[in-house]
């Protein structure tokens, strides 16, 4: 099996921009414009904000990024794998990247949004110790969006 690899690096690349077309382009086949919470590349450019990517023969096959809220906490934005990758366990490897620059970060919970139409990325965040929560944030309540929360301090320890 190929290896996949994580490293933070900056999203403006051509590779990473495809992801997250990709990533535009399915949310919006399952969820209307308003509940579709997408940050773009500006965003994901800022100092409080940490971009991983996954490589696969050098080739970018997935990315995330952990955003920071200032209290304390960080929200997982732009978690995405090409289809083609799938079953290589990026997501799983970019997750746990993540939680761990949290963990170096001194974070003391990561907190995201997924849509309930997704059932493969919240069973990876079920079984990543993330459990439901409200609306945390600017969120608002949304029968399409489930709110999910992991300590980190379980993170560390586990």
């Amino acid at each position: 099996m190929p290896t996949v690899t994580i490293a933070e690096e900056p999203p403006r690349q051509l590779a990473v921009l495809r992801l997250l077309e990709m990533s535009d382009a399915y949310a919006s086949s399952l969820y209307p414009a308003e509940s579709n919470h997408l940050v773009d590349l500006s965003q994901l450019e800022l100092s409080t904000v940490s971009f991983f990517v996954a490589r696969r023969d050098d080739h970018i096959v997935g990315c995330c990024a952990l955003v920071e809220a200032g209290d304390g906490t960080a929200e997982i934005k732009r978690m995405f794998v090409d289809p083609e990758a799938r079953g290589l366990k990026a997501g799983r490897l970019l997750l746990s990247a993540l939680e761990g620059k949290a963990e170096k970060l001194g974070l003391t919970a990561i907190r995201l949004e997924t849509g309930i139409y997704q059932p493969e990325a919240i069973g990876l965040y079920k079984a990543s110790g993330y459990v439901e929560r409200a609306p945390f944030g600017s969120y608002q309540p949304d029968p399409l969006s489930l709110f999910m929360e992991k300590r980190v301090a379980q993170t560390v320890r586990s």
